[in-house]
């Protein structure tokens, strides 16, 4: 069983896969990282808290530090990373806010996990799931 860091878990996204994930797999410990920002509610998830595995950090994952130490703390070995900003007229106002999370919070993660796994990556497992503000559209052929 594995110790798994889903982020953005408090998103539309996230909070639904977490509740599907955590009613069909077998896990150690799951760490959950949100920022709770206009894209995440808290509500969502709330109850699945009451189990003892299951662990809330509010943070951002442009935080070096706290990725680090999350990955230290709790041997993390498998990363399924939904936290990004999203909503397109959003982006258009503030895309420095979007290229922060959305691709600097990524390579954080993804550099954070490369380092920490560095010496074993048997069973390691990184997924990044994202919208079409991040991957853009798909070309019809």
């Amino acid at each position: 069983m594995k110790n798994i860091l889903i982020t953005g878990g408090a998103g539309f996204i996230g909070s639904n896969f977490l509740k599907i994930f955590v009613s069909k797999e077998k896990f150690n410990k799951i760490i959950v990282l949100d920022n709770l920002t206009y894209a995440s509610n808290f509500s969502y998830i709330k109850d699945l808290f009451k189990l003892k595995n299951i662990i809330f950090i509010k943070g951002n994952i442009c935080n070096g530090k706290l990725v680090k130490k999350i990955f230290n703390n709790y041997k993390i070995e498998v990363v399924f990373n939904f936290a990004a900003e999203s909503h397109v007229d959003n982006s258009i106002i503030n895309s420095n806010k979007f290229i922060k999370t959305n691709f600097v919070g990524v390579h954080n993660l993804i550099s954070t996990a490369r380092i920490e796994w560095r010496n074993n990556l048997k069973n390691k497992l990184f997924f990044q799931i994202s919208t079409d503000e991040v991957f853009g559209h798909l070309k019809k052929n």
